[in-house]
């Protein structure tokens, strides 16, 4: 049991998980009692004199925590808990003036070598995915520039760590002189620490400067985004200095960070020759093994218990990479009140704005949905010199119809078309077009795949249990999914046959002897979509009509499918079907399907690991319908089989008055939930 008795530490979320015991809180007015095994406080600071002297009257270990190297989406002054602590029982990492648990770990790495792999795909992740310790900050929009730049870091005033670091304000205005003299044709950048810019803190070098040289960088923006641009950084213990390590640039320290003295950096403090004998040398990789992969403990974001590096990692590139995609001031228009829901759920994050007025602005984006809302917005879009994206449900949407209203669980937002307009590229074209997986990529797809066919996951899940058949033995067993007639993937992508009678007829004249099972779309049954056939075309035609069918068993059941644009083609695709397009879904054209016309512009041959890694990974944006977070498709997969189960949804046809209740129910949840 570790004993707490700061207020601060005790809110942390899952502190148990993070420490890896139970935790207590503590009184100063009381003894400690006998289960404690060691008390926690925070880093240095003055208010852990107290608790320090209680724990060695006591004969207790004390740990001093502080956040990790990679710590959170947003700002700790802005509320955002951390996902890494550092727990040291010798010192704390950055006191230069004894060693350190991570001094020790550094030690060790050195002597064993036993994380440089890992340590250095953590590198080439923090570095191409542009994260760092806070990750909120939009990347730097970099320009050429005719002059070097050199980067001058500024810190938060009065940290400890930059006195305990053996720094002080000399020091910063040391460096800023050396800075100017030692790169005489460049032009010098000073940045600003985060928590300075959001006016929480002070900082050293905020003053006006004499050297027209000098540029004072009061953007928020990512490091590595900016670290791209310098070709140099100097800074006295800042955190930007082990990044601009890791990114390759020389750095020069002004102080004794816990990376300085190693052999990495060029030193100027005066201790500096003492600290490099105390500490020798090590590589980056060895660094980086103990600073991120041995001396910090994880929470994974997600199941909120011990993880890894590399689980936080992941996540808070997902999370980057949705803020980014979504920045500026979004004007999203024309929709119903239930549209709107959705939209801002998947579209609203804390650095943007959103506007649902019929006018603009000073937008930055018109945001439609589909073509249809493209369509109707385009040219007062195209008025305002706005690029038009445009958002529709993802390929894993709900355990339920959209047209009941049910919260979706996946949307995708493309900013060159519509993955269903073939008439056009689209996003997902462009990343199918592209698609070079690499090992670790090929082995997600593939893993995601069996999850999704050994669970029966389709887009929507929904349907009664249906078998082969015994009508069908020795015979060809052909799926023909219908669609909703009139939608846009059948306006847009389809071109001679363009409806659900037309397809089972030429199936049918193409296939007399098959057996073939038609498979009414789930929205034309519930009565909310066109798409109907006659029930004696249906009957002449096919050989056996799968109303309410779940289209997973349809598809486990048949030899082939054949459709016009349906997503069960994708579907039937993996779980290892034979599937003949007659138009040009988005999965046509790849060398994956029978197609009856060609897309020039798909000029690719593709593996099936291709196609499920763009399509399900990369392309859509999956967000829990209860929590609003941003999930990887893995964990909307587990939801989805959680919403799936038995004991969780009855699979039973509602009738009219019982769907427009659960309408209005789940137009409630996502409106004020």
């Amino acid at each position: 049991m570790i004993g707490v008795y700061s207020s601060g530490i005790w809110k942390i979320p899952h502190l148990s998980q993070l420490l890896g015991k139970p935790c207590r809180k503590l009184s100063v007015s009381g003894a400690i009692p006998g289960d404690i095994s060691a008390v926690a406080v925070w880093g240095m600071k003055d208010n852990t004199t107290l608790p320090a002297a209680k724990a060695r009257a006591a004969d207790l270990p004390l740990l001093r925590l502080e956040d990790g190297f990679i710590r959170s989406l947003g700002l700790g002054v802005n509320g955002h808990p951390p996902l890494s602590i550092v727990v040291d029982d010798l010192g704390i990492y950055y006191d230069a003036s004894r060693p350190s648990r991570l001094e020790r770990l550094i030690h060790k790495e050195r002597e064993e070598n036993t994380h440089a792999a890992e340590a250095q795909s953590a590198i080439d992740l923090i570095v191409s995915g542009d994260l760092s310790k806070y990750n909120h900050a939009l990347p730097f929009p970099a320009a050429a520039h005719d002059k070097p730049i050199v980067l001058v870091i500024d810190q938060t005033y009065g940290d400890v760590s930059i006195t305990l670091g053996g720094g002080s304000a000399q020091s910063f205005s040391n460096m800023l002189t050396a800075a100017c003299e030692e790169n005489p044709d460049a032009e010098i950048w000073v940045k600003t620490h985060p928590d300075v810019l959001s006016g929480k803190k002070q900082g050293y070098l905020t003053e006006r400067f004499n050297d027209p040289r000098i540029r004072l960088l009061a953007q928020d923006v990512s490091p590595q985004s900016l670290l791209r641009c310098a070709s140099r950084v100097y800074t006295v213990t800042s955190q930007y200095g082990i990044e601009a390590l890791m990114a390759g640039k020389p750095v020069t320290c002004f102080g004794l960070p816990w990376y300085a003295g190693w052999g990495l950096t060029e030193d100027r403090h005066p201790l500096a020759e003492s600290l490099t004998g105390r500490r020798g040398q090590a590589t980056l990789l060895q660094l980086i093994g103990a600073a991120l992969l041995r001396y910090p403990r994880y929470l994974d974001p997600y199941s909120h218990k011990r993880g890894t590096l590399f689980d936080v990692l992941h996540a808070l590139q997902l999370q980057r990479q949705h803020m980014i995609s979504r920045s500026g001031h979004l004007w999203v228009p024309g929709l119903t009140l239930w549209k709107s829901a959705i939209m801002k759920t998947f579209l609203k994050t804390p650095e943007n704005t959103l506007n649902f007025d019929k006018k603009s602005h000073a937008a930055t984006a018109c945001v439609v949905w589909g073509v249809n809302g493209e369509a109707k917005f385009s040219q007062a879009a195209h008025a305002q010199n706005l690029p038009v994206w445009r958002m529709e449900d993802g390929f894993l949407r709900s355990s339920g119809l959209g047209s009941d209203l049910h919260m979706p669980l996946s949307l995708v937002l493309d900013k060159t078309g519509i993955y269903y307009d073939a008439r056009r590229a689209s996003d997902l074209e462009t990343l199918l077009n592209h698609s070079m997986l690499r090992g670790d990529e090929r082995e997600r797809a593939l893993a995601l795949q069996q999850t999704l066919v050994s669970n029966k996951l389709s887009k929507y899940n929904l349907g009664k249990v249906w078998q082969r058949p015994e009508a069908a033995d020795g015979k060809r067993l052909l799926l023909v999914p219908g669609q909703v007639e009139n939608d846009a993937s059948i306006a847009t992508g389809t071109i001679d046959i363009q409806s659900n009678l037309a397809l089972l007829r030429t199936v049918r004249e193409r296939n007399p002897s098959a057996y073939i099972v038609y498979k009414p779309h789930p929205d034309v049954l519930a009565g909310n979509r066109p798409g109907h056939i006659d029930a004696d075309e249906m009957a002449r035609l096919a050989d056996c009509v799968a109303t309410d069918a779940d289209i997973i068993d349809c598809i486990t059941a048949c030899d082939e499918l054949h459709t016009m644009t349906s997503l069960s083609g994708f579907e039937a695709l993996m779980h290892g079907k034979t599937v003949y397009c007659y138009g040009l879904p988005f999965y046509a054209g790849w060398g994956l399907t029978h197609d009856e016309h060609t897309c020039a512009r798909r000029n690719r041959m593709l593996t099936l690991a291709d196609l499920i890694y763009q399509t399900l990974i990369v392309y859509p944006t999956y967000i829990h319908p209860q929590e609003k977070r941003v999930l990887p498709v893995e964990e909307a997969a587990v939801w989805l089989m959680e919403q799936t189960r038995p004991e969780t949804i009855a699979r039973k046809k509602a009738g009219r008055i019982t769907r427009w209740m659960r309408k209005g129910v789940n137009l409630y949840r996502v409106k004020f939930n």
